[in-house]
């Protein structure tokens, strides 16, 4: 580990960042960073709150001659989403981010990197710590479980904070600035199933996909990346009714809210249908990498003769569940008619997992229209009751409409403007940020959202582009700066 990134410019904002990545942080784990800032706070003279669900609050006074300004609260979530390519070996609740500087770009070695969001909480951490920065009233939010279920911004009390102005800090394009987000929802899927033992004669084989690129289920949903579940059960759609197959243990995808990379089930069969089985699963996927040759091409097939296991699923609930995994809908389901370029609803199915007598699946509904979400959530009700499962959604949170009469929005143009000489776009995002939840406790908050340029997040191949990052910065400094006067 070489903590080269902590020289980089604007040092200020990068020796925060690297401090994070040696702090274990995935969702659900951020105990340690969580103390690591109050702690930082604490130190710092200023004043530390930790709330009842775990968020860590920070306040710090105008500077001389800046009292008259809104409040300003600064947000950004202190949890990582923890993905690793399947030959790295790290532990994400022990191990520190191996980060390095790749040309233009910082990265990690083989994990996500977890500038999602650690860049908007170190840009947070610096502006608390400096004392060369002009700012009104500060109050720096901190919030837990962004990423598997906004836990935080759902437990934020109403009261608990003074400010007028919400920056949240975990946009990922920089010189857009955002006013809207999706809501969702979480959709939970279960099958019961009867374990029957292998047929005599019958062989064992592991069919993986694999190779894929994954991303977030929200941003990347429009770049048509494959998803390795409905590609593995695709397969076992098409072949079902020609080989005496039954299903065994399924393994695809681990966190709802990235595109699965990765997929395997175990099937058996006659021993003699083997050879053709496999010729069946080459010609298929040839057919997919010529599909996703242009979105996805490093697509890979495994098939591995493996050891028989000691049962297998029930032949009426395996039919079931392949055809209904494989009509469910997945991915972009309509773009918005507002926005050119926004997804306006999508889907991701996200995990299939056997688990005792019991296949589980989860997937992850986003819109930014509330009707639109409910549809799609009425068409996975009718595609699972029709096929005998149980559902259930949970976790719902709601969209952040846009307030296209923002007055922080009109000032950050501005401020944009004189910096570099042009305006910023504004842009909804197709994700779930903690905007929309937060405004509905403090619905008197103007709010924008905007951060450096992060590629490929939620996924080993995450990266921050180095120039932007000064840039936000920049930026940040520059609306604190000129932030708007309190309402007389």
């Amino acid at each position: 580990m070489s903590n080269e990134i902590s020289k980089l410019n604007p040092e200020i904002l990068w020796k925060h960042f690297y401090s994070l990545t040696q702090i274990p942080r995935p969702s659900k784990k951020e105990q340690k960073v969580a103390d690591f800032i109050r702690q930082f706070g604490e130190n710092l003279g200023l004043e530390t709150i930790v709330d009842e669900i775990g968020n860590v609050i920070i306040r710090k006074p105008a500077t001389p001659g800046m009292e008259n300004r809104q409040g300003i609260v600064l947000q950004g979530h202190i949890d990582m989403v923890p993905q690793a390519n399947s030959d790295s070996k790290h532990d994400f609740e022990k191990d520190p981010i191996d980060a390095y500087v790749d040309g233009d770009w910082v990265t990690a070695n083989g994990t996500t990197l977890g500038a999602d969001n650690g860049m908007g909480v170190a840009a947070a951490m610096a502006v608390l710590e400096s004392d060369q920065i002009p700012h009104g009233p500060v109050e720096a939010l901190f919030t837990i479980d962004e990423e598997t279920g906004m836990t935080g911004a759902f437990g934020l009390k109403p009261g608990i904070l003074k400010g007028d102005i919400l920056l949240n800090m975990d946009s990922e394009d920089e010189g857009e600035l955002y006013v809207g987000c999706a809501g969702g929802t979480n959709a939970n899927i279960s099958f019961d199933f009867k374990p029957e033992a292998p047929a005599a004669g019958s062989a064992a084989v592991n069919l993986y996909v694999k190779g894929l690129k994954g991303g977030h289920s929200g941003l990347d949903i429009p770049l048509e990346r494959g998803n390795s579940n409905k590609l593995l059960f695709r397969f076992l759609y098409e072949t079902l009714s020609t080989y005496n197959l039954k299903v065994g243990i399924i393994k695809g995808g681990s966190l709802r809210n990235a595109i699965p990379r990765e997929s395997v089930v175990t099937v058996t069969l006659p021993s003699d249908q083997v050879n053709d089985f496999r010729k069946a699963y080459e010609e298929y996927t040839g057919r997919v990498r010529k599909e996703l040759s242009s979105a996805d091409p490093g697509l890979e097939t495994v098939f591995e003769e493996a050891k028989l296991p000691s049962s297998v699923m029930d032949d009426d609930t395996a039919l079931r569940l392949i055809r209904s995994i494989y009509a469910c809908p997945n991915g972009v389901v309509r773009m918005s008619m507002d926005m050119e370029g926004l997804v306006e609803t999508s889907t991701n199915m996200a995990i299939i997992q056997t688990e005792g007598e019991q296949v589980n699946i989860q997937c992850l509904i986003r819109s930014s229209v509330d009707s639109a979400k409910e549809d799609l959530k009425n068409m996975f009700s009718c595609v699972f009751d029709l096929a005998g499962a149980d559902i259930m959604f949970d976790g719902e949170y709601q969209g952040w409409k846009p307030n296209m009469d923002s007055a922080i929005l009109k000032a950050s143009q501005q401020v944009y403007n004189n910096l570099y000489g042009k305006i910023p776009e504004i842009k909804g995002i197709h994700a779930g940020l903690e905007c929309g939840i937060l405004g509905g406790a403090y619905p008197n908050w103007d709010m924008l959202s905007f951060g450096p340029t992060i590629r490929f997040p939620h996924s080993p191949d995450e990266k921050v582009n180095i120039e932007t990052v000064g840039k936000f910065w920049e930026f940040l400094v520059a609306i604190l700066a000129d932030a708007p006067m309190k309402e007389s």
